[in-house]
Order: C-alpha cells, then sequence, then structure tokens
C-alpha cells in the first residue's frame, strides 16, 4: 500500500526547510496547499488520475510549486515534498543537484507542464519496478 503525505507533514517539512535556508514562514494560500495533496489521490470513474509513484510524485511538486501555497519556499518544499514521497515509498531522484535545480525552476516559471515535468522525474527515478 502507497505511504502518503498529509498536511502537518508538509508544514512540518516547511518550518524546517525555512529554519534550514532561511525565508519568510506562514501560508500565503491554505486552500492551494490543501488542493495539493488532494490532487495527488484524485481518481475519474473509480481509477486513479495519477496511478504510479512517480506521477503522484510529479502532481505534488508540481501543484506545491506551481500553486505557491507559501509565502516563501515553495520550490523548496515542493521539492522536498515530492523526494519524501518517493523515499517513503522505495524510490529516490537519481539526477545531479543542478540538473534537479534547473527543473524545479522550470516549474516554477511557467517553462514546463506536469507532463513534461512527470516524464523528466520518471527519466531519473530510482527503486524497481513499483516506482515507475
Amino acid at each position: 500500500m502507497m505511504r502518503h503525505l498529509g498536511l502537518r507533514t508538509l508544514l512540518e517539512l516547511h518550518t524546517r526547510i525555512l529554519e534550514t535556508t532561511g525565508g519568510r514562514p506562514g501560508l500565503l494560500n491554505p486552500a492551494a496547499l490543501e488542493a495539493s495533496l488532494r490532487q495527488v489521490q484524485m481518481t475519474f470513474q473509480g481509477r486513479e488520475l495519477y496511478p504510479t509513484l512517480v506521477e503522484k510524485a510529479a502532481a505534488l511538486g508540481y501543484c506545491i510549486i506551481a500553486n505557491h501555497p507559501f509565502l516563501d519556499g515553495n520550490k523548496r518544499v515542493g521539492h522536498a515534498a515530492m523526494e519524501t514521497l518517493l523515499v517513503l515509498n522505495g524510490g529516490r531522484i537519481a539526477a545531479e543537484v543542478d540538473e534537479q535545480e534547473r527543473i524545479i525552476l522550470d516549474v516554477a516559471a511557467g517553462q514546463i507542464d506536469l507532463r513534461a515535468f512527470t516524464a523528466w522525474l520518471r527519466d531519473h527515478c530510482e527503486g524497481g519496478s513499483d516506482v515507475v
């Protein structure tokens, strides 16, 4: 059974990231954060919209980065949430830090869509057949 992140976990990630790297604490849009969490588990006609771990992780990271729920740290939290979801379920991102930063900045700038971001993550994820 797949493990998911909850609201408390995302808020704790945000707090720890800001304590470590700096930034303004607080939520800008709580509904956007909750929507990011719900997005990962959405279904349509009984079928998951994001059936694989990679698709779920990409959707979570993308939504947090693009929807900007926090006052500060959205890119960092989006990346950390995506990576945490992968690790909790046996996966990991297998890309250099510079490449990960570039793709996160591309998402934040609106230069790539969720489909392209998911494809990138699929190409840079390790952890066995259950992951991708």
